[in-house]
C-alpha cells in the first residue's frame, strides 16, 4: 500500500467511520453516568435494579468483545461495523421507549453487544488500511481522541437533555449518531485477516456463562440475601464455568485468551492491577453518581459537570504521561496513578450524606481523573514490555479484556457492598423508626413492606409525608401511597450514606493495593522489549490485540497480510 492510500477517499472514509463508531460506542456506554438518580425516580426501583442498567451494558460488551474481533478477522470487518451500529440503534430505541426497568436492561444489553463490536472492529479497520507505521499511529491517536471525546460529552449531554427536556431524548441522540455512523461506514474499506484465526466456541461459551452468572449473583445477592439458593447456585455456576474456561484455554491451539502470558511476573502484575485498579476507578465514579443522583437527588447537570472534571485530565495530561513513560519506568507512573485514585476514594469515604454538597466532590474527582490518566496507558506499557515482541499483541489484547472486566465489576461490586449495608441497616432499624412515628397498623405494614422488598433506595426515593390523623387515609385502592415519616426517611438516607461510604473505602483500598503491588512487585523486572514509548503506541497494540492482526502490528508491514476490499 503506497502513501497515496493515506490520501485516498476510501482511506479517509474508513478513518472517519472508525472514529465516529468508537465515539458512538463510548457515548452509549457513558450515558447512564449522570442519569442514575433520574432512572431511580422514573422507575421507582431498588438499588440492584438500578445497578443492572449500567451492568447490563458492560457485561455483554466484555463477554463478546474478543469474539467479535475474531469474527471480523475471519469474515470481514465492515459488515460487523455496520451491524454494531444497528445494534446500538436497536438498544437505544428500546431504552428510549422503556416504561419499566426490565426493558431498560434489555436495551442496555443489546447496546452493549453493539459496543462490543464497534470497539475492536473500528480499531482493526484502521490498522488494516494504514499505509505505514507513522500513519497508523496518527490514525489510532485520532481514534483514541474520539473515544475520550465520547466519554467526556456523554454525561453532560444526557444531563442537559434530562434537565430541560427528557432523559429519553438522550437515547434519541444516540440513535441519531449511530444511524449517521452506519451511513458513513457504508463508504469504509473492508478488510480481514483470516490466517491462523479460528473461533474458540468452548472458550466463548464458558467465559460468557461464567461472567454473567458471577455478575448476576453479585448484583442480586445484596437484595435477596447472600445465602439464598439462587445466589449460591449463581456463584457455583460462575466458578465452575470460569474454571472450565481456564482448562479449555490451556488446551486449545488457538485460545481466546492466552493464559501462558501470566508466566511473566510483570505481565501478571499488570493484569491483576488492570482488574483491581480499574474496578476502583469506575467504582468511585459509579458511587459518586449514585450518592448524588439517587441518594441526595442532585441535579443531573451538576453530576455531568463532575464527569467533565474526571475526563478533563485525559485531554490535558497525555503529553506529560507520554514523556513520563518514556523518561522513567512505567512502574512509577502506575504507582502514582493508583495512589491518586486511592486518595480520591478515601476523601469521598469521609463525606456526610446528610450535610455534604455536590461541590465537595470536585477536588477528589480531579484527583481521580489525573490518577486514571496516569494508569490507563501505563498498564498497557508494562504489559507489552514484559513479554517478547512477538507476543506484544496478545499481551495487549489480554490486558484490554482484563481492564474492561474491571470496569464491569465497578458498578456491580460497589452496589453489592453499599446495598448490603444499606438494606441491612433499614431492615434492622425500620421497626424502631416506625414505632417512633406512631403509625397505625396499616401504615406501619405498608412502610415495612417497602423496606423489605424495595430496600433503602426505595424508601429514600419516597417523599416525606406526615402521618395522617384520619383512619380513612390508610393505604388502599384510593390511597396507595403510605405516609413516610421523617424518621424512616432519615434511616434510609443514613443507611445509604453508610453503604456508599464503605464502597468508597473499598475502592480506595483496592487502588492502594494496586499501588503497592506495582511499587514492590515490579522491582527488578526488566522489559523484554522496548516497543512502547508513549500511550499512543500502547493504544496501537491495544487495537491490534482485539482484532487478531494486532499481534502483527509490531512488524513493519502488517497490512501485507491483511486483505482489504
Amino acid at each position: 500500500m503506497s502513501n497515496s492510500t493515506a490520501r485516498s477517499p476510501r482511506y479517509a472514509a474508513t478513518l472517519v467511520a472508525a472514529c465516529l463508531a468508537v465515539m458512538v460506542a463510548q457515548v452509549a456506554y457513558s450515558l447512564p453516568g449522570a442519569l442514575n438518580g433520574t432512572f431511580q425516580q422514573s422507575f421507582a426501583i431498588s438499588g440492584a435494579e438500578l445497578t443492572w442498567i449500567s451492568a447490563a451494558f458492560a457485561t455483554t460488551m466484555v463477554v463478546f468483545e474478543l469474539t467479535f474481533g475474531v469474527l471480523g478477522d475471519l469474515f470481514g470487518r465492515k459488515r460487523l461495523l455496520l451491524g454494531g451500529a444497528l445494534l446500538i440503534v436497536a438498544g437505544a430505541a428500546v431504552c428510549a421507549s422503556a416504561h419499566e426497568v426490565h426493558l431498560m436492561w434489555i436495551g442496555q444489553a443489546i447496546a452493549g453487544i453493539g459496543a462490543g463490536v464497534l470497539y475492536p472492529i473500528s480499531l482493526a479497520m484502521l490498522a488494516a488500511v494504514a499505509p505505514d507505521a507513522q500513519a497508523r499511529a496518527k490514525a489510532i491517536a485520532l481514534w483514541a481522541g474520539f473515544l475520550s471525546l465520547g466519554a467526556a460529552v456523554s454525561p453532560m449531554m444526557a444531563a442537559v437533555l434530562a434537565e430541560y427536556g427528557s432523559w429519553r431524548w438522550a437515547f434519541g441522540v444516540v440513535i441519531a449518531a449511530a444511524l449517521i455512523s452506519f451511513v458513513v461506514s457504508l463508504g469504509a474499506q473492508d478488510s480481514s485477516s483470516p490466517e491462523g484465526r479460528t473461533l474458540d466456541v468452548p472458550g466463548q461459551v464458558t467465559l460468557a456463562v461464567g461472567l454473567i452468572a458471577l455478575l448476576w449473583a453479585l448484583t442480586q445477592g445484596s437484595e435477596v440475601g447472600w445465602g439464598d439458593t439462587t445466589i449460591v447456585v449463581g456463584f457455583a455456576v460462575g466458578v465452575v464455568c470460569l474454571f472450565a474456561f481456564v482448562v479449555v484455554e490451556l488446551r486449545t491451539e488457538v485460545p481466546l485468551l492466552h493464559l501462558n502470558l501470566f508466566a511473566h511476573r510483570a505481565f501478571a502484575i499488570s493484569g491483576i492491577t488492570a482488574v483491581v485498579g480499574m474496578f476502583a476507578f469506575l467504582g468511585i465514579c459509579f458511587s459518586m453518581s449514585i450518592w448524588l443522583g439517587a441518594v441526595q437527588h442532585v441535579s443531573p447537570l451538576k453530576i455531568g459537570a463532575l464527569f467533565l472534571v474526571i475526563q478533563g485530565p485525559a485531554f490535558l495530561l497525555v503529553p506529560l504521561v507520554s514523556r513520563l513513560i518514556h523518561g522513567i519506568s512505567p512502574r512509577w507512573v502506575l504507582t502514582s496513578g493508583f495512589t491518586l485514585i486511592a486518595i480520591a476514594g478515601a476523601i469521598c469515604a469521609r463525606f456526610d450524606v446528610r450535610t455534604g454538597e455536590w461541590t465537595d466532590f470536585a477536588a477528589p474527582m480531579l484527583l481521580l481523573g489525573v490518577g486514571f490518566t496516569f494508569t490507563v496507558a501505563s498498564i498497557t506499557a508494562v504489559a507489552i514490555n514484559s513479554v517478547p515482541l512477538r507476543l506484544a499483541g496478545m499481551a495487549s489484547a489480554t490486558t484490554n479484556l482484563l481492564r474492561d472486566f474491571g470496569f464491569a465489576l465497578g458498578p456491580v461490586l460497589v452496589a453489592a457492598v453499599a446495598n448490603s449495608v444499606a438494606n441491612g441497616g433499614v431492615r434492622d432499624g425500620v421497626g424502631a423508626a416506625v414505632g417512633e412515628s406512631d403509625l397505625g397498623a396499616a401504615h406501619a405494614g405498608a412502610v415495612e413492606g417497602i423496606a423489605e422488598h424495595g430496600g433503602a433506595m426505595a424508601l429514600n426515593s419516597m417523599p416525606v409525608i406526615p402521618v395522617p390523623t384520619d383512619p380513612a387515609q390508610a393505604p388502599g385502592p384510593g390511597n396507595p401511597m403510605p405516609p413516610m415519616p421523617a424518621a424512616v426517611h432519615e434511616l434510609a438516607l443514613t443507611s445509604l450514606g453508610s453503604g456508599y461510604s464503605l464502597a468508597f473505602l473499598v475502592c480506595a483500598l483496592c487502588a492502594a493495593a494496586s499501588a503497592a503491588l506495582t511499587l514492590f512487585g515490579l522491582v527488578g523486572s526488566r522489559p523484554e522489549s522496548e516497543t512502547v514509548a508513549d500511550p499512543g503506541t500502547g493504544i496501537l497494540y491495544e487495537i491490534a490485540d482485539v482484532a487478531g492482526d494486532v499481534g502483527e502490528l509490531s512488524r513493519p508491514t502488517p497490512a501485507a497480510r491483511t486483505t482489504t476490499r
